[in-house]
C-alpha cells in the first residue's frame, strides 16, 4: 500500500517530508521519504491512496486508560453490574473507539479478570478492530485499597510477589502498582496517601524487573511518587505532587526522575478545562503548574488520559493534547509524548512510534498539519494498525 500526503512526520525525530510517502507491505513500513522517490519501490497492483492536503504520522499512543471501565458517571458501579461476557462487548466497542481517532497501541493499566488481556489477544488475531493493547492485567493494591474491586488485593511482600508473578503468568506486559490512594475507590485511601511500605514495593519492583517487565505506579501524594521513584519504577502514573492541603512538587525527587529515566504520564482529562470549575481556579492551577514545572525541568512526559474513569472517554486523546499546549509546550514535543515517547516508555520504542523502514505499520493520516495546529489531530482521514486499513474505525 502506498500513501502519499502534503507532509509525511518521518523517523525518530518526526522530521516533515513536503509531498511525502511512506509504502506498507506485510504490516511493516517498508519505504519513507520524498513521494516521487517512494513511488519507484512501489508495484503497479499494490493499493494507493492519496491525501493532498493531508499529514501522514505514527500512530498515537494511549499510555493510560482502562477498557473495563465506561467513562460515565459511576463506572465502578458499571462494571460491578455487568458479568465478564458483557463487560468484553463492550470493552471491544471501546477499542475500536479509540482505533477510530486514531490510537493504534493503548496500555491498559488494569482490569478485570484478565479481560484486556484476552481483547489483546483478539486485536492480534485479527479477529477484532482495536490498537495494540498493553495488559497490566490485574493492578496490585492492598486490602479495601484503590480498585480493590478489581481483584487485586494483596498483604505483604509474598502476596505482592505472587500476584507479579501471576500476572506475569497470565501475560501481561507491565505491573499496575497503585502506590496511593485515588478518587475512584469510595472509602479507600485518600489520593495523598500511600498504600504499601517500601518493603512491598522493592519486592514489586523486583519480581517484575527479574522477568523483565516494566513497573507503572499510580501515586498522586508527594510521599506516594517519592517511594515509587527510590523503588525504580519506570512510568509514575498522575504524579500530581498532592498534599492533605494542597501541592508540592519535590525539586529533589524531580531530579531522581529525570537522572533514572523515569517517564511521567499525568493522565489528563480530555475535560481538563473543567477542572477550574470542579476544583476551584487557584487548586487547578497548581495542578496545571506542576505538569508545567515537571516539563521545564526535562522530565519525559508521555500522553495518557485514564480513558474509562469519569468524564473520561475513549475518544479524547486529540483534546487531552490541548492541555500540554495550554501550559506553554510546542506541538513537536507534544506529538513526541504521543508517539515516539510513549513507544519508549511502553518498551515498544524499537517497534512502533515512528514512521522509519521495518517498524510497524502503525500511522495516522489526518487533514491538516497537526504541526502548525493539534485541531487536525481531530480530522482523521485514514487509520493503518499494524498493516491493518481502517477507515474511520471500519475495516477497509
Amino acid at each position: 500500500m502506498l500513501i502519499t500526503a502534503a507532509h509525511v512526520l518521518a523517523g525518530a525525530d518526526r522530521h516533515v517530508i513536503a509531498d511525502g510517502a511512506v509504502l506498507v507491505r506485510e504490516g511493516s513500513i517498508a519505504c519513507v521519504g520524498p513521494r516521487e522517490e517512494v513511488e519507484r519501490h512501489a508495484r503497479p497492483d499494490e493499493p494507493r491512496l492519496a491525501y493532498p492536503a493531508g499529514t501522514v504520522l505514527p500512530g498515537l499512543i494511549d499510555a493510560h486508560v482502562h477498557l473495563c471501565f465506561d467513562g460515565g458517571a459511576d463506572p465502578v458501579a458499571t462494571l460491578q453490574e455487568q458479568d465478564d461476557e458483557a463487560l468484553f462487548t463492550e470493552m471491544k466497542a471501546r477499542a475500536e473507539q479509540l482505533l477510530g481517532i486514531g490510537v493504534t497501541t493503548a496500555r491498559d493499566l488494569g482490569d478485570r479478570n484478565g479481560l484486556a488481556l484476552r481483547l489483546a489477544q483478539a486485536v492480534a488475531e485479527g479477529q477484532v478492530a482495536g490498537p495494540r493493547i498493553v495488559s497490566a492485567a490485574t493492578p496490585v493494591t492492598p486490602p479495601g485499597g484503590h480498585c480493590w474491586f478489581l481483584g487485586g488485593e494483596v498483604s505483604g511482600v509474598e502476596e505482592v510477589r505472587r500476584l507479579v508473578q501471576h500476572n506475569i503468568e497470565a501475560g501481561a506486559k507491565v505491573i499496575k502498582v497503585m502506590e496511593t490512594g485515588g478518587g475512584l475507590t469510595k472509602g479507600g485511601a485518600k489520593s495523598w496517601e500511600s498504600q504499601f511500605s517500601n518493603e512491598e514495593l522493592a519486592a514489586l519492583v523486583d519480581e517484575a524487573h527479574h522477568a523483565g517487565l516494566p513497573v507503572a505506579a499510580h501515586a498522586h501524594g508527594v510521599d506516594g511518587i517519592t517511594a515509587a521513584v527510590e523503588a525504580g519504577v519506570d512510568t509514575v502514573e498522575h504524579c500530581t505532587w498532592m498534599t492533605e492541603d494542597g501541592f508540592d512538587v519535590r525539586e529533589d525527587v524531580l531530579a531522581q526522575i529525570i537522572e533514572k529515566g523515569i517517564f511521567v504520564c499525568p493522565a489528563v482529562s480530555p475535560h481538563w478545562p473543567m477542572l477550574p470549575k470542579f476544583f476551584g481556579a487557584e487548586r487547578a492551577e497548581a495542578m496545571f503548574g506542576a505538569v508545567r514545572r515537571m516539563a521545564e525541568a526535562g522530565a519525559r512526559l508521555i500522553a495518557g488520559t485514564d480513558a474509562g474513569v469519569q468524564r473520561a472517554g475513549f475518544d479524547g486523546l486529540p483534546a487531552s493534547l490541548t492541555f500540554y499546549e495550554h501550559i506553554g509546550l510546542p506541538n513537536d514535543r507534544i506529538l513526541a509524548m504521543a508517539t515516539t515517547e510513549a513507544a519508549h516508555a511502553l518498551g515498544l520504542g524499537e517497534q512502533t512510534g515512528q514512521l522509519t523502514p521495518g517498524y510497524s505499520a502503525d500511522l495516522l493520516v489526518v487533514d491538516g498539519d497537526p504541526l502548525a495546529d493539534l485541531g487536525a489531530l481531530k480530522a482523521v482521514e485514514t487509520v493503518i494498525a499494524v498493516g491493518r486499513h481502517y477507515e474511520f474505525g471500519a475495516s477497509a
